[in-house]
């Protein structure tokens, strides 16, 4: 069955505060977008990449490739003003059938486990969706009132969401606008139900200083990343 991976990496740096993309800063001496391009590639042999940039990264991607990926399975697409147009871009390259899988470039300490689960989850069910539980207590804002909620009933989403190809597909081209936020809510706007599945919360997604900092602690005291 065919896998694609669509790696969504259109961050600017803007809430780390620096120049450089943060997909391209150095974690642990590597770019952050390496862990996650190599944690695909090594999940399944007959895995390809489609790595949805930004025009104005596409150097620094080519420049990535060339150093740590010849001639392996990765191509480069360029990315819309929105994650939605920035999917639907990578959509638009991969042919019907098989598996998707869609991951947020710098989310790059998730484990193969959790790429094979996911490919298995969404083979039987359709979609696979990892989350969490909340570990911090929840208030839901309402106006100037707010509420506690149970968190135990509260799940963080993360990423790779996965698809059968022709679900994702079919759910892309009939969305009505383009503000989805992620590709669950695209199917769920199709009438499709979604599947969770237990995440990992070392997955995190590299923002700020401080996520860095966490990532190349995790990276230093695990053998699943090293």
């Amino acid at each position: 069955m065919n896998k694609t991976a669509i790696i969504v990496a259109g961050g600017t740096g803007a809430r780390m505060g620096t120049q450089l993309p943060k997909q391209f800063l150095l974690l642990a001496g590597k770019p952050v977008l390496w862990y996650t391009l190599q944690r695909f590639l090594e999940s399944f042999s007959d895995l390809e990449i489609v790595l949805v940039l930004p025009e104005a990264h596409w150097e620094l991607g080519n420049q990535l490739l060339e150093a740590y990926f010849p001639g392996k399975a990765i191509r480069m697409v360029v990315g819309g003003s929105t994650r939605f147009e920035s999917v639907r871009n990578g959509l638009q390259t991969i042919e019907p059938g098989g598996i998707v899988f869609v991951h947020d470039g710098v989310r790059c300490l998730l484990s193969a486990s959790l790429i094979q689960r996911c490919y298995q989850h969404a083979v039987e069910y359709g979609s696979a969706i990892p989350a969490v539980v909340a570990t911090d207590s929840i208030r839901v804002v309402s106006g100037s009132e707010n509420q506690v909620a149970d968190r135990n009933q509260i799940r963080l989403i993360q990423t790779p969401q996965t698809f059968r190809t022709d679900l994702l597909l079919e759910a892309f081209s009939k969305a009505t606008h383009n503000q989805y936020t992620d590709e669950a809510t695209v199917v769920e706007a199709m009438g499709m139900p979604v599947y969770l599945l237990d995440g990992e919360y070392e997955n995190i997604k590299i923002t700020r200083p401080t996520d860095l900092l966490l990532a190349a602690a995790i990276i230093q005291q695990s053998s699943i990343i090293a």
